[in-house]
């Protein structure tokens, strides 16, 4: 199972990025998802350097095993959790 969040809608509403990543990380771990697909868009980039800087958060850090930046896809993440 995969959990996906676009972030293009609230893209310039601070408090609401991090309550909805906080939300999908949450998710995740309830859930045991082991991908979540976040999507900041292309843009300026700042908004994925928002959510590269939340998922680097030591809190929310130890709740997953790895983030993969698309190769293939500058606007997409992957935050990959270990089953436990």
């Amino acid at each position: 199972m995969k959990l996906k969040l676009d972030l293009h809608e609230i893209y310039n509403r601070g408090e609401d990025i991090d309550r909805a990543l906080r939300a999908i990380i949450d998710e995740a771990v309830e859930k045991k998802v082991r991908l979540v697909e976040i999507i900041p868009g292309k843009g300026s980039g700042q908004l994925k350097k928002r959510v590269l800087r939340f998922l680097d958060r030591k809190e929310i850090k130890a709740l997953y095993d790895r983030v993969e930046k698309d190769s293939h896809n500058f606007g997409r993440v992957f935050v990959h959790f270990r089953p436990k």
